[in-house]
């Protein structure tokens, strides 16, 4: 699903009720649901609004391992899917790239990694927060300089 689709989404299924953005409603809003088959790349490419280039760096980078049919075509089923929707969201919150690698290695490896994949997580979620809190900063610098303009503030 793609982070605008994503975005609206949850925006409005906020603002439809008194519910809160919380982890609970974007999982209900990320997971794809059961797929009735596996899906090509193609297929995976435009569900997920990334591209077929991005799919198989991923898998080249060892992050994710797809299954493949007769004709030597990638099938992507539910856990795949679910992945890629991961990676994704880590990529775009701007967890590097050998940090991710180095999740899913934990996660490959069985149980026993839990407790380091949680540091993993809480380290990426504290730098996930001062990036926000930067760019608070930055949209209230911006907000100034309009307004010395004689622009218009707000949302």
């Amino acid at each position: 699903m793609a982070t605008t689709d994503l975005m609206n989404r949850a925006l409005a299924a906020v603002a439809d009720s008194d519910a809160q953005l919380t982890v609970e409603l974007v999982h209900e809003l990320i997971e794809p649901g059961e797929l009735a088959e596996p899906l090509g790349i193609a297929e995976v490419a435009e569900l997920l609004d990334i591209s077929a280039h991005t799919l198989r760096y991923y898998e080249r980078c060892g992050l994710i391992e797809v299954a493949r049919d007769g004709l030597d075509h990638r099938r992507y089923d539910d856990a795949a899917v679910r992945r890629i929707v991961f990676l994704t969201r880590m990529r775009l919150s701007g967890m590097p790239m050998r940090d991710l690698q180095h999740y899913v290695e934990l996660v490959d490896g069985g149980e026993h990694t839990v407790p380091e994949r949680l540091d993993v997580l809480v380290g990426h979620r504290d730098a996930v927060r001062r990036r926000i809190r930067e760019l608070q900063l930055s949209l209230v610098a911006t907000e100034y300089k309009i307004a010395t303009y004689g622009g218009a503030t707000g949302p």
